[in-house]
């Protein structure tokens, strides 16, 4: 079973700009698509932004213009580029792979 493991996250300003890690243990190209998902507390867990193993990509209306979906297909590492972070992007940011691999999670806080 392949295992995604997330870094990055942490407690950023208003303003910054934090830059998320995805590490699979498997081939990342294996994946037809990849994603990035997050949870506020009482929220349902909602997609951030998705890449198609032919490098196509989607962003959720909310961080369009401000984060970015990329991977490195040579370190099997996905990868989520947040700037002008706001409050509301606090969350638990997840990486999923295809239909069913998640990875355990960070938290990323914004403070106003």
């Amino acid at each position: 079973q392949v295992q995604l493991v997330e870094s990055g996250g942490g407690l950023v300003q208003a303003g910054g700009s934090l830059r998320l890690s995805c590490v699979t243990s498997g081939s990342i190209v294996s994946f037809t698509a990849m994603g990035w998902y997050r949870q506020a507390p009482g929220n349902q867990r909602e997609l951030v932004a998705v890449i198609w193993r032919g490098g196509s990509t989607h962003y959720a209306d909310a961080v369009k213009g401000r984060f970015a979906i990329s991977r490195d297909n040579a370190k099997n590492t996905l990868y989520l580029q947040m700037n002008s972070l706001k409050p509301e992007d606090t969350a638990v940011y997840y990486c999923k792979g295809g239909n069913d691999a998640w990875g355990q999670g960070t938290q990323v806080t914004v403070s106003s």
